[in-house]
């Protein structure tokens, strides 16, 4: 069975990072075949494998003076920011029961954006040398995931209303040539919830599975 998990309020990194190990534990132990944890943080940067701290633009003090949290993780890929608007799915999936494919696990990220995208007549595309989703040369989704085990985590994060500010002070996944954009620049008043549904909606495409309880998850979810 799979399972979709919303927290309504913003949460904090590490906290966020406890739940994929419980989730993980659970998937593991095949108590559940998967789950899919929905959330959005208070504001942080990651930093993950691919390094990061070179596109950080500020000293650390900076970051210290606001509040953000810099936090090293173990997903793929370089520095990117978490933040209030932006959804952000941790699927907990073991990929013995999908497809034994990290490269296949990333593109199918990457596809359910892309088919939410399409319900609202936009074309998310993809770049050759960079992971995520694009709308032209502005980055809409970015991805970054880890596979122990065959057991899938970190995901995807997705701008819907997010303060672009903050990647303002950052080179975002290591990347100078290109901007960021969120879904409020290209729909008029995104909606969180309707965007969840979208979102859990393409998953059970894509990935071809049934997510229970998906309608109560999703109503309890994120304001």
């Amino acid at each position: 069975m799979y399972q979709l998990i919303c927290h309504k309020e913003l949460v904090p990194y590490a906290e966020g990072l406890l739940l994929q190990q419980n989730a993980f534990s659970m998937v593991r132990n095949q108590v559940r075949d998967g789950i899919i944890l929905v959330l959005q943080h208070r504001p942080v940067y990651t930093i993950g494998t691919g390094g990061g701290w070179q596109n950080m633009l500020f000293a650390k003090d900076f970051f210290d003076s606001r509040g953000i949290d810099i936090i090293e993780v173990s997903r793929g890929g370089n520095v990117t920011f978490h933040g209030p608007g932006q959804i952000v799915v941790y699927p907990v999936l073991d990929l013995t029961k999908l497809r034994k494919d990290a490269h296949w696990y990333i593109e199918c990220l990457e596809e359910v954006v892309v088919r939410v995208l399409k319900q609202y007549g936009i074309s998310g595309t993809r770049k050759p040398e960079y992971r995520g989703v694009w709308i032209g040369d502005e980055k809409i989704a970015a991805v970054g995931v880890s596979v122990k085990r065959w057991i899938t985590q970190h995901g995807l994060s997705f701008n819907i209303d997010v303060d672009k500010t903050y990647f303002d002070w950052i080179n975002p996944c290591g990347i100078k040539e290109f901007g960021i954009t969120s879904l409020e620049n290209h729909v008029s008043q995104p909606d969180h919830d309707h965007i969840l549904r979208q979102l859990a909606d393409c998953m059970e495409e894509v990935f071809e599975i049934s997510i229970h309880g998906k309608e109560e998850a999703i109503g309890a979810s994120i304001e």
